[in-house]
């Protein structure tokens, strides 16, 4: 899937890569932007020449893909992701840069005061969610699932598990165990793409996947798994305890839990409700 996205009056091409749910973005459209160079070719060509000398292995990573040109015929381009593209926005001298690398130095010394201060985090999530205008209520019950997530995540580590592919191999067994769907059937249904699932849950959806990683957690220490394989059966336990509650609950209201709302479309319904 490709889009052309707007950056002021400028052009800037984007791809979507359903595999690995991330947006790639055109760098020599990135150049043009923040450099107003006539020729965002030859900029990136000594730009890029000059960061594998200073041994950069952003540049070595990228990679090519095909967009179409100004003369509608699909060409291969140089492509960035967000963290490859917000490291190589540091090395371009220039005033329209400036404003990004205000903001990197500034999330970067955020996260250093939140690691010697954890409180710090609910705070700015606090006042993130509000700024996004979700509901008090609504905050309140995502910054608990924050807290059992974390829970759960220390209790894994503690058991040898690894973040990232194993973290998210058993993230995906507890979700289909409890709502019938993948992490990224999940998030089709809810027309996502990069955007947090918990974001856009409700808060019974919130609700029961608290309860299927709160299970899990509590499983997992009063059986102590080793191995990968027992973290699975008991990342499956969890889930299935909470997707019979779900089965449970939608038996008696006749209605589905699982939702295709996102969090754009249940703000719009809570806004409409304030308004009656």
């Amino acid at each position: 899937m490709s889009n052309i996205r707007l950056f002021q009056d400028k052009k800037l091409r984007s791809i979507w890569n359903d595999e690995e749910e991330k947006w790639y973005f055109s760098i020599v459209d990135i150049i043009a932007v923040l450099t107003n160079s006539t020729d965002a070719g030859a900029y990136w060509r000594k730009l890029k020449e000059r960061l594998k000398k200073e041994g950069n292995e952003t540049v070595t990573n990228c990679h090519s893909l095909k967009m179409e040109a100004a003369d509608g015929k699909m060409r291969t381009t140089d492509v960035a992701d967000t963290e490859q593209l917000l490291r190589l926005i540091q090395s371009i001298p220039s005033p329209n840069a400036e404003p990004f690398k205000q903001w990197l130095a500034k999330v970067g010394y955020e996260r250093i005061e939140e690691s010697e201060n954890p409180e710090l985090s609910f705070d700015r999530a606090m006042e993130t969610y509000l700024k996004l205008g979700y509901s008090k209520e609504w905050i309140n019950q995502r910054l608990k699932s924050i807290e059992v997530r974390k829970d759960l995540t220390d209790e894994w580590e503690n058991r040898g598990v690894k973040k990232g592919d194993e973290f998210a191999v058993l993230t995906d067994i507890i979700t289909k165990a409890w709502s019938g769907k993948s992490m990224k059937q999940y998030k089709q249904h809810k027309n996502l793409k990069k955007e947090n699932l918990r974001d856009n849950m409700t808060n019974l959806e919130l609700v029961l996947n608290m309860l299927a990683e709160a299970t899990t957690t509590e499983i997992s220490k009063e059986k102590k798994p080793k191995t990968l394989g027992e973290n699975k059966t008991i990342a499956l336990q969890g889930g299935i305890i909470a997707g019979n509650t779900r089965k449970a609950i939608e038996e008696k209201s006749g209605k589905k839990i699982v939702s295709s709302q996102n969090a754009k479309q249940l703000k719009k319904v809570d806004e409409k409700r304030k308004l009656k």
